[in-house]
């Protein structure tokens, strides 16, 4: 069935609004942004206040970009980046980021394997707000906003789920911290939790606060290792010694079998929630 919405469409501009190329060009353009952002994350990493300003800025330029991009090119209302909602449903994702972190937490404190000694002073909780923001912001527009979005619009939200997936984890490989098993983890636990989380609203909010919160009460909260690559101490002073399989070593929370437990089962219970809502779609040749 031919789109009538293309119908009359100059050819370029049709090959333009096409997912791949969508994934090409807005992708890439982002992906520079988001790399721009991590230099100016390490030049200020000392002046934390400003570091969060400046990747407040440079997101919402991106948000911008995204927004510009739909609007000109797609020539569509960009509901996933629509504003009624935009402070509830980042609330629950934060709720929900900062929920899961704390449990995994908490779990490894009643095995004895993460104690607290003591707190630093709350000035600890500032200089990784700036990379909360820069990950929830960046990898959402792009993992969830564009790859996630485009290969479901060709191949369906279930490969959807699959390619963004993988993405997502490969992309934690070029953390000085990373690994393999680091990786497979972030595949399975955050890929199918970030993208149930947007199949369930269709909008991109949730996720960001949901990756915010995770990453920030990691780093911030618990002084923990943020994907292999932040080690910052937080506000709290803890000793964590135990297993690989349940500390996540020096990749950090996500390689530990209770974050891989906690955050699957949250995104099938939100997967299972989107597909009540009837929010998954078909491969294009389907429609």
């Amino acid at each position: 069935m031919i789109d009538k919405s293309l119908v009359g469409q100059p050819l370029w501009l049709r090959a333009v609004q096409f997912p791949l190329t969508r994934i090409i060009i807005l992708g890439s353009f982002l992906f520079f942004l988001m790399a721009w952002a991590q230099s100016w994350l390490d030049e200020y990493h000392d002046r934390p206040v400003l570091s969060a300003a400046i990747q407040i800025v440079l997101g919402l330029a991106a948000i911008g970009v995204y927004i510009a991009w739909g609007k000109v090119i797609e020539r569509r209302e960009v509901t996933e980046l629509s504003t009624p909602g935009l402070g509830r449903e980042w609330a629950i994702g934060a709720l929900v980021g900062a929920g899961l972190y704390t449990a995994s937490a908490l779990i490894l404190m009643l095995l004895g394997i993460y104690k607290v000694n003591g707190f630093n002073p709350w000035l600890f909780l500032l200089p990784n707000l700036a990379m909360a923001i820069k990950s929830g912001i960046f990898e959402e527009l792009i993992f969830r906003g564009v790859l996630f979005r485009s290969t479901e619009a060709m191949l369906g939200s279930w490969v959807g789920i699959l390619v963004s997936s993988l993405a997502f984890g490969l992309i934690h490989l070029t953390n000085p911290g990373a690994t393999i098993g680091g990786a497979v983890y972030i595949c399975i636990e955050a890929g199918l939790l970030l993208s149930a989380a947007f199949l369930m609203t269709r909008r991109l909010w949730i996720c960001m606060g949901l990756h915010m919160a995770w990453n920030y009460f990691q780093s911030a909260v618990f002084s923990g290792v943020v994907s292999g690559a932040v080690s910052d101490p937080g506000l709290l002073r803890a000793t964590i010694e135990g297993p690989e399989l349940l500390t996540g070593g020096s990749f950090g929370m996500e390689h530990s079998v209770v974050a891989l437990v906690l955050c699957t089962t949250t995104g099938v219970i939100l997967l299972l929630i989107a597909i009540r809502r009837g929010h998954l779609l078909p491969p294009m040749w389907k429609r």
